[in-house]
């Protein structure tokens, strides 16, 4: 199965990013791991919390009318 979502806030971010985590079956200590970033930020992340850069890019897409968009896919479809 194939999960969309829309991104219009860091909360819509941060619950696509979880989401999709999730469907991989990976902790954020697992993610972190992964990519070598502290779990802090993975949990900054999925919470959701806004930053400069991320509030300005939700704002120039608001103002041109982009549209953000995330997907995935369930484990068994991702072949993991």
């Amino acid at each position: 199965m194939k999960y969309t979502a829309r991104l219009r806030t860091p909360n819509d971010i941060g619950l696509a990013l979880q989401q999709s985590r999730l469907a991989r079956g990976l902790s954020q200590t697992e993610l972190a791991a992964e990519l070598d970033l502290p779990q802090s930020t993975i949990s900054e992340m999925e919470s959701g919390k806004a930053t400069i850069f991320l509030r300005r890019l939700l704002d120039i897409a608001d103002a041109t009318g982009l549209e953000l968009t995330a997907g995935w896919e369930a484990p068994d479809e991702a072949g993991r």
